[in-house]
């Protein structure tokens, strides 16, 4: 667990996620929503995801963040379309939902190439996107 309190992204991203990891494991562990995932390459944590079910059955990934020394490696596109892969084969097929800040671009650069589109509506000050599948436009 310490390995991933300790991820850090570049200092730029920190307008969009958090400083360290130990901020979405204190948020999963205070919460019955989420729940944390250590994000791995190899045998090194290098990441923190986390995923939750909403009021209205969707499912929801959050409070991802690859440490600095990791970015631009694949890490965050496997660890993404594993877990919605993941969430949208649960029982009932759930939507499989996320948001982001509109001003950052790489994030919504790298969701929209993974399926994610989004829903015209906002969380707080983030968009909010969901993954269209074949079966679910």
């Amino acid at each position: 667990m310490r390995a991933v309190a300790d991820v850090a992204p570049h200092d730029d991203q920190r307008r969009f996620v958090a400083a360290l990891g130990a901020r979405y494991l204190l948020l999963s562990t205070r919460s019955e929503v989420w729940t944390s995932l250590a994000v791995y390459a190899g045998e090194t944590v290098v990441g923190h995801v986390m995923w939750g079910v909403d009021d209205d059955g969707s499912h929801w990934i959050g409070g991802m963040l690859i440490d600095a020394a990791e970015q631009n490696r694949g890490v965050g596109r496997a660890t993404v379309r594993t877990l919605a892969a993941w969430l949208a084969a649960r029982e009932g097929n759930p939507p499989v939902r996320l948001s982001y800040h509109p001003d950052n671009v790489h994030a919504a650069a790298l969701y929209t190439s993974l399926g994610f589109h989004p829903t015209g509506a906002m969380d707080d000050d983030e968009l909010i996107a969901e993954l269209l599948t074949p079966t679910r436009s």
